[in-house]
């Protein structure tokens, strides 16, 4: 299935929401004045992770699991993340679970402003998670690890995608130990993938991204696995198909002494 929704698709789903978990992804304080019918709220930004050691993924795959049990995805169901625009946390969540195998998931294009300015449906009461037994299968194709982005650096077959800000690209804004970025990287700011609160159409970001082969091996990274997870979703919409990403993110590589960078 696609992975975006746009918002005439979504009101026709809510019709018959029997197999659909909407997971409204911003903080309580934005979900208690208004949301989406039905939705229930995770702030998945309260969910860091910067540990890409081998130990570091299976905590990481053990505390998700724990995280999609307990809002009640299940493996039968369509999953819809939103936030207040096509942004960064809803696209986490996408990632999140495709990460753990479930194809049926997508983010609501726009998100709730866009919902919001065309007039549909509004409640306020706070929906209750129903907890499920999630398992799912990592695929380790989606994710990597400071090891395999070392590997990564200066190989022809291969492109590293920063979505960070020129300023810290440069190093001119310092987020870890080190300033700087991973050798060999290109810089697309995250916020270039979205115009007026939607994604960009797919001839736009093909534009953006024209730098970077279809062939190659991609991997992204950002500051915390965040802006990154919303680059993962706007090079699938062109028709990448070989992107992982960069958990750990500079969080982890800026703090890793012993990994190279470039200024």
């Amino acid at each position: 299935m696609s992975v975006l929704i746009s918002t005439k698709e979504l009101n026709q789903t809510l019709k018959n929401p029997e197999d659909l978990l909407l997971v409204d992804t911003r903080p309580f304080a934005e979900y208690s004045k208004g949301h989406i019918q039905g939705a229930v709220n995770i702030d998945l930004f309260q969910f860091h992770w910067l540990d890409t050691s081998k130990t570091g993924i299976n905590q990481f795959e053990n505390q998700s699991r724990i995280l999609l049990s307990n809002i009640g995805v299940k493996k039968s169901q369509q999953v819809v993340f939103y936030d207040n625009v096509s942004g960064m946390s809803s696209a986490r969540g996408v990632w999140l679970l495709r990460y753990f195998s479930h194809k049926k998931v997508c983010l609501l294009d726009g998100g709730f402003l866009r919902w919001q300015k065309e007039g549909y449906h509004i409640e306020t009461k706070t929906n209750p998670f129903s907890p499920s037994t999630f398992v799912g299968k990592p695929d380790r194709n989606i994710l990597a690890t400071f090891k395999e982005v070392k590997k990564s650096v200066r190989r022809r077959d291969s492109a590293i995608v920063d979505a960070r800000t020129k300023e810290e690209f440069a190093g001119r804004y310092i987020r870890a130990a080190r300033a700087g970025h991973v050798p060999s990287a290109l810089n697309v700011d995250w916020e270039e993938n979205i115009e007026g609160g939607s994604f960009k159409s797919r001839e736009e970001l093909s534009k953006l991204y024209s730098r970077i082969s279809k062939d190659s091996k991609v991997v992204t990274y950002c500051q915390g696995g965040y802006r990154v997870a919303h680059t993962f979703v706007a090079l699938d919409i062109p028709g990448y198909e070989n992107v992982k990403m960069y958990l750990g993110s500079w969080g982890e590589w800026g703090n890793r002494t012993e990994l190279p960078i470039e200024m």
